[in-house]
């Protein structure tokens, strides 16, 4: 590779030569110089340094610092002030002052400008005049945190939270523990206990515990109970309810360990109870759940149909006394009748004061059970258990006459028929001979007096329809019908 790669034949240079490329001046854009041909502008730092002015004759003291103070009688003790420093971020510190409360606005005694002029020119001669205005600011800087220092330190505490049984020691600004347990996130409801109060104030040192309430729905000897707890275990809680847990039954175990969810519980408390028996009482100490358990922990079997004087399956009491009742029984079947009913209609061919039967009734059947029992050797009224009707009763059918009765049947009126019906029947219109067959006033057999007119059987008719019957049995038979006492119609 040849030279005329690295270095370019320049015309305007010397006549005419070659230019090294990559040694050449770079020449800032749109400005065009020839090579070689620049001034050179460099001196060294020594040469251009000017000293500082002399310091002033009278030292011109800056505008005091403003504090933001706190109301304080003038010429009071020690006194507090709060300074906003800048920095990263800006904040407040509190200093403490001795002395009384000096005026910020007035300005220097002019001695004192004067001595403090005098001051500031000797120490000018010992350090220049830029290393006092930089240590000035930084021991004011100084001062005011070694006050705000000491202030935080002040209000730092250093306490103890417990919060669920779980201790812990950190430091807070609080004022109070309500603040203190908004500030760790602690929430706490009308159930927890917190010891202090939420309104103590603290003090470094403290001790500060938070239980948590836990519910407990617990059902004791029976009665279901809603209760709330700072217990961590049941026995724990049991104290704390003041169930006695000596000899209890219990559902879960003592040493079961509480959640904030909260737990159920059953407990039924150590009870004495008496039972009577065979002649015997028997006391028992006993958690049964049941009157039957109860007559089981004494030694007493139940048998067949035997029960208590109170329900087997109630909660037993603490002192009561349970009877045990011995019962043997038994079952009588029983049956009654079931009377029927009579339902009349009118019929114009019967006279009035005539009712014939035309359907006689039937009594119904009725079957009873009963049951028998004997208490303790001691017969019990018979109770009813089962009723059934074997036969429905059938109504009886009777037919009402509503056709006048005659006033008289001719050629039979004046005859003594009182006398008559007397000697038959002794006067009585539903009287019937001892054989069945004749009845009545008059007494009639049943196929004669229907030959009459009459409908079913003599002795049922009114008297005097038995009568009119006999009067027209004399207009064609005459006295023969009563052999015997046919001749009391005629006197």
């Amino acid at each position: 590779m040849s030279n005329s790669q690295y270095f370019e034949y320049e015309p305007y240079a010397g006549g005419g030569s070659y230019v090294d490329l990559h040694n050449a001046e770079t020449i800032a854009y749109g400005v065009y110089a020839a090579p070689g041909t620049y001034d050179d502008t460099y001196r060294p730092a020594y040469e251009t340094y000017e000293a500082p002015p002399p310091l002033p004759e009278t030292l011109q003291l800056p505008e005091p610092v403003r504090f933001a103070e706190q109301a304080q009688p003038t010429g009071a003790a020690p006194y507090a002030e709060t300074v906003q420093l800048t920095g990263a971020a800006p904040y407040a510190e509190t200093v403490q002052l001795s002395g009384p409360l000096p005026d910020r606005q007035a300005p220097l005694p002019r001695q004192d400008v004067g001595r403090a002029a005098r001051r500031r020119r000797t120490r000018s001669a010992e350090r220049p005049e830029s290393t006092i205005r930089r240590l000035v600011p930084q021991a004011l800087v100084v001062a005011f945190l070694a006050g705000g220092t000491t202030a935080f330190v002040a209000e730092d505490k250093a306490v103890e939270l417990t919060v669920d049984g779980k201790p812990r020691t950190l430091h807070t600004f609080a004022d109070d523990v309500s603040e203190l347990l908004a500030e760790e996130g602690v929430r706490v409801g009308a159930h927890d206990v917190v010891a202090p109060g939420p309104d103590t104030e603290l003090a470094s040192g403290d001790e500060i515990a938070v239980q948590y309430g836990r519910p407990v729905r617990l059902t004791l000897d029976g009665h279901r109970h809603e209760v709330w707890t700072t217990a961590h275990t049941v026995q724990e809680a049991l104290q704390q309810l003041g169930v006695r847990a000596e000899g209890a039954y219990m559902s879960v175990p003592r040493s079961r360990p509480i959640g904030r969810a909260g737990i159920a519980l059953d407990v039924r408390t150590e009870r004495s109870v008496t039972v009577m028996a065979d002649g015997r009482a028997r006391t028992v100490r006993t958690n049964a759940a049941t009157v039957r358990e109860a007559v089981a922990a004494a030694g007493i079997t139940l048998r067949g149909q035997d029960t208590t004087s109170v329900a087997p399956g109630s909660f037993p009491r603490d002192g009561q006394t349970v009877t045990v009742l011995r019962i043997t029984g038994s079952k009588e079947v029983r049956e009654e009748a079931i009377p029927f009913d009579v339902r009349r209609t009118d019929d114009s061919s019967l006279f009035k004061g005539t009712e014939v039967v035309e359907r006689a009734g039937q009594p119904g059947l009725r079957r009873i059970t009963y049951a028998l029992r004997t208490v303790n050797g001691v017969r019990q009224t018979p109770r009813r258990i089962r009723d059934e009707i074997v036969r429905e009763p059938r109504d009886q059918v009777v037919k009402v006459g509503t056709k006048p009765l005659p006033a008289s049947v001719r050629g039979a009126d004046g005859l003594d028929w009182q006398g008559l019906a007397v000697c038959e029947s002794g006067g009585r219109p539903n009287a019937v001979d001892p054989s069945g067959t004749y009845g009545g006033l008059y007494q009639f057999d049943t196929r004669t007096w229907q030959s009459l007119g009459g409908s079913g059987r003599p002795q049922d008719a009114p008297a005097a329809e038995q009568t009119l019957r006999a009067k027209k049995l004399y207009v064609r038979r005459g006295a023969s019908p009563w052999p015997h006492c046919g001749t009391r119609l005629h006197g």
